[in-house]
């Protein structure tokens, strides 16, 4: 004991080792992983790993040559279960990189989870049910918990089933790693079954061998998060460390905790969650003593002020946003979630009858957090800026967390002063045309001034391409403000989106067509609302926009067409115009060659005649099509007609940017 003692105080020995990991891992990610399925595959047998169904969609994980995921819809249960043997038969497909940049990479998510394929099922076979014990505890667990939302979340860590609002408004409020399993549900853990213990009256040794038993049980039942893993990891390895006084420094334990957690899975780095838990572990370890105080609520407001400063820099990167009030919300959500919610999770699990009192909370904390996430007062936005400009904060961050000196505070609140006003320097003039499907939705973007044309819209899922594109994409910009928010015409497609970008992003001016007022544009409707008549100007930084179009008493005949000019680049917006307005453009006005024209309609044959194409002769034609839509857009004989100019579609290339650089188009 005494050699091995002498032995784990060497602090070279965690050096090498944490330097050995680091290069076996990143060899390990360096060789490239294939598949052992193909596109031509339609078929797979295999063991269901995991299963939700949401309506009438199931998602199910299952692990036949190699983990797949199958989507299918059924209105019937069909009464699958974890373990249980499965064909599966239907259409193999790749997922998709992220087609607009900075956005989230579904692709690479799915490959570092040794994931390759989706398979959209035509019909799925039960072979047999699984005796395996760890699958029949764990669905035990999972028909007791049935549905109820967090309940999933705080002993399994599945936040399937909580709604959506609510889960942005953890982000924005800076209080989502309250819901996801880590140390500090694990410490929680440890208190409460130490305390249970102790009434036994056993030894410290004891308690740590039932408790460790207990959490291995736990994480195994779980699942091998990163944070959960750390949050065992530390308990197991400082309570040796502990009772059996080895004296290994804490940051020993802590490069060899991190060591342990690469060998097993070298994709842990790729992990926000892992990125977080073990950065703010490594400051609040080596700030132990600091953060020490009688009073509760210092000691909280200590612990909150050092997590949000050095976990500053993967905020900024994953996000582009930081909300300085998260500082205070903590204080008030983690004494909650810590105190009150998690251990009533755990009564509730085993008391049924008390779920009324616990969804009561639950509704509380959720308005709260709802409520809150409206305060647009100390939410940063931060353009996303190369990867070594975190990497230097990143530095900055670490270097504080071993020196403790001030001056490193105040040298990364320079950096974030910069950062923060780097966007109102920025003289990039471009127009970009936004992925967001089956639908429109152009940004505009000079002189730090913004138009939006358009904000795309899914039907039964209003909201999703604000959420999941046009906002995120919007902050890695550096954007703050749209300056002007032009909406064609009152289909979804077009309009859909729009309420949600009004009701949380800050827009100056909005102006709809003038044909009848539908129910989607009277929402949008408030002081800041124009109707856009024939003849209507704007100028917006170097842009000039003139509305041509007139009221036909049709809502894709009356799509507002701005002709928009950037200094010598001339522009042509179309929205859903058809070749009635067309014609009447022709009448009315004498257009010219034009650079750039959103091509009308997605591509359809109700617009782009051959004589209005020949008459404005664009160079570049921008199609913002769905891929296989059920429409058929872009029409055969449309792109046939736009044969002459550089066809761009979103479809096939994702968001297309033209940046107007020295009197020339750049496209990307």
């Amino acid at each position: 004991m005494l050699t091995l003692r002498k032995i784990l105080l060497q602090d070279k020995l965690f050096i090498i080792i944490f330097i050995f990991v680091i290069i076996i891992s990143i060899i390990r990610l360096i060789i490239p992983k294939s598949s052992n399925y193909n596109n031509k595959t339609n078929d797979l047998t295999g063991i269901i790993i995991d299963i939700h169904k949401l309506d009438d969609n199931y998602k199910i994980i299952v692990k036949g040559k190699e983990k797949v995921i199958v989507n299918y819809y059924s209105k019937e249960n069909i009464n699958l279960k974890l373990g249980d043997k499965i064909k599966v038969e239907g259409e193999f497909t790749k997922p998709e990189n992220n087609k607009t940049k900075y956005l989230f990479n579904y692709k690479k998510y799915l490959y570092r989870k040794n994931i390759f394929y989706i398979v959209k099922a035509s019909s799925i076979k039960k072979i047999s049910s699984s005796n395996n014990p760890y699958y029949h505890i764990k669905n035990i667990i999972i028909s007791h918990l049935g549905n109820d939302p967090y309940l999933n979340t705080f002993l399994i860590g599945d936040k399937t089933y909580v709604n959506d609002n609510a889960l942005r408004s953890y982000q924005e409020n800076g209080i989502s790693h309250l819901f996801a399993l880590s140390g500090m549900h694990i410490t929680l853990l440890v208190e409460l079954i130490s305390k249970l213990l102790k009434r036994f009256k056993l030894y410290e040794e004891d308690i740590f061998k039932y408790t460790t038993i207990f959490l291995l049980i736990y994480l195994f039942i779980v699942g091998l998060s990163p944070s959960l893993f750390r949050g065992v990891l530390f308990y197991i390895l400082f309570s040796l460390n502990r009772i059996y006084y080895f004296y290994i420094k804490k940051t020993n334990l802590f490069m060899f905790i991190i060591s342990i957690s690469l060998l097993i899975n070298p994709n842990f780095i790729f992990d926000i969650g892992f990125l977080y838990s073990y950065l703010i572990s490594l400051s609040l370890i080596m700030f132990s003593n600091e953060l020490k105080s009688d009073n509760y609520i210092i000691s909280l407001l200590k612990v909150s002020l050092l997590s949000f400063f050095v976990s500053t820099p993967i905020t900024l990167y994953n996000f582009y946003q930081i909300n300085i009030l998260s500082i205070i919300y903590n204080l008030i959500f983690v004494p909650l979630v810590s105190i009150v919610i998690f251990p009533f999770s755990l009564i509730v699990f085993i008391i049924k009858p008390l779920s009324p009192i616990y969804h009561l909370l639950i509704n509380i904390m959720e308005s709260i957090s709802i409520f809150l996430s409206k305060i647009k007062i100390g939410k940063l936005i931060f353009k996303r800026l190369p990867l070594v400009v975190y990497l230097i904060y990143f530095l900055i961050v670490l270097v504080f967390i071993f020196r403790k000196k001030k001056e490193y505070i105040y040298l990364i609140i320079l950096l974030l002063s910069f950062h923060f006003l780097i966007p109102y320097f920025d003289r990039s003039d471009y127009l970009e045309m936004i992925d967001v499907g089956q639908g429109d939705s152009f940004l505009l973007h000079s002189n730090n001034k913004n138009i939006l044309i358009d904000t795309g819209g899914k039907m039964n899922n209003e909201g999703t391409i604000f959420y999941n594109t046009i906002y995120p994409l919007l902050k890695s910009k550096g954007i703050k403000k749209i300056d002007l928010l032009i909406i064609s015409h009152g289909d979804f497609d077009h309009i859909g989106d729009a309420k949600t970008l009004i009701d949380n992003f800050k827009v100056k001016r909005v102006v709809i067509n003038s044909n009848r007022i539908n129910y989607l544009e009277k929402r949008i409707i408030n002081k800041n609302t124009f109707i856009g008549y024939q003849g209507t100007y704007f100028k917006v930084g170097d842009f000039k926009l003139i509305q041509l179009n007139e009221d036909l008493n049709d809502e894709n005949d009356s799509s507002q067409i701005y002709l928009v000019t950037y200094k010598k680049t001339r522009m042509l917006f179309t929205g859903d115009a058809s070749k009635k307005s067309e014609e009447l453009l022709l009448d009315n006005y004498d257009i010219g060659n034009i650079d750039i024209l959103k091509v009308g309609h997605h591509g359809s044959n109700t617009s782009s005649s051959e004589k209005f194409i020949k008459e404005i002769n664009p160079k570049i034609s921008l199609i913002s099509v769905g891929k296989d839509n059920k429409y058929g857009h872009p029409n055969k004989e449309v792109l046939e007609v736009l044969g002459n100019s550089k066809i761009y579609r979103t479809d096939n290339m994702g968001s297309v940017i033209i940046k107007f650089k020295n009197k020339n188009l750049v496209v990307e």
